[in-house]
């Protein structure tokens, strides 16, 4: 989920990467450098190319590094959403792509950052690298994330202020979103569950069909159960009571607002298929609550809405 807390101070100095970038520069000379994953401003990066590509341009331009990989459901849900967002920034910040399969280099510095699943994005600023995501998120937050990044780094000083009338980073023709989408997402960004939730219980009220609003209303649901769960603790007690439902139901909430959505729904399944009255018939309601939280038409929930048929006849 997209950090609330932007500040370089304690972010990690990646200038002790700087020689490796200079053997690489005459290669980069004669490949032409990255090719462009997704448009102008969407480059692939390898062990070999992350210096040049994403350290010492980071120097001159902001770089977000979305480490993904081929088999991670939610990388694919996060990473046309950052393309198109660097492709209308046109610019302003570059989007470096690592496949940390085959950059295991790469994938090894990130273990070593601490991080403990994908997709993760990190942004990478004069050489200064700052976790940013964890885990997917809806277009707009991801937006407003990336708008709120840019202005915190203004206010220390790190970018030079945007020029009068001209619009964040992320939000280059970007529709304009009405007043309500408009305060239930600021509600959000601040942590105010109670005031999104008003402000998406009226969106419904307007629109009972509203897709969005909906999906807030069980993002809002979800966040509210997992405020009070310690995440090793819930997954570890859930792999210890595999036929507590309310156990598998707390871990399937933590691997949601990881990313881990087909993980997530696989667990529940595997409860429904398990077990038998109330404790089958909370697994499924749970399950189906948790589908709210993506369109749907989504794979993953027409995967999974396949397998709970399967399992409950």
């Amino acid at each position: 989920m997209p950090s609330r807390d932007f500040s370089l101070h304690g972010a990690i100095d990646l200038g002790a990467r700087q020689p490796a970038a200079r053997k690489q520069q005459g290669r980069q000379a004669q490949s032409g450098g990255a090719g462009a994953a997704g448009g102008q401003y969407v480059v692939d990066v390898t062990d070999q190319t992350f210096n040049t590509e994403v350290v010492e341009r980071s120097q001159s331009v902001p770089v977000l590094v979305d480490f993904w990989a081929e088999w991670c459901g939610p990388c694919k849900q996060l990473g046309p959403i950052l393309e198109k967002l660097a492709n209308e920034a046109a610019g302003q910040w570059i989007l470096a792509k690592v496949d940390i399969d085959a950059n295991p280099q790469l994938g090894a510095y990130m273990q070593q950052m601490g991080v403990r699943g994908i997709p993760f994005v990190a942004a990478v600023v004069a050489g200064q690298l700052l976790p940013f995501l964890n885990g997917a998120a809806p277009e707009p937050q991801v937006r407003q994330a990336i708008d709120q990044l840019f202005e915190a780094l203004r206010k220390e000083g790190i970018l030079p202020d945007a020029p009068e009338g001209e619009q964040p980073a992320g939000a280059a023709d970007a529709p304009m979103a009405d007043p309500v989408t408009q305060r239930a997402e600021d509600a959000l960004q601040r942590g105010d569950l109670e005031g999104a939730k008003a402000a998406f219980e009226e969106m419904l009220a307007a629109d009972p069909r509203n897709a969005q609003a909906k999906q807030g209303v069980a993002l809002v649901e979800l966040s509210r159960r997992v405020q009070s769960l310690d995440p090793d603790r819930t997954l570890q007690e859930a792999g210890a009571k595999p036929g507590d439902v309310q156990a598998q139901i707390r871990a399937a909430d933590v691997e949601m607002v990881s990313g881990l959505m087909e993980q997530a729904f696989e667990r529940l399944v595997t409860a429904v298929r398990g077990t038998a009255g109330d404790d089958r018939d909370a697994a499924r309601k749970h399950l189906l609550s948790l589908f709210e939280l993506l369109p749907p038409d989504d794979p993953r929930v027409t995967k999974a809405r396949r397998s709970l048929q399967s399992a409950l006849f």
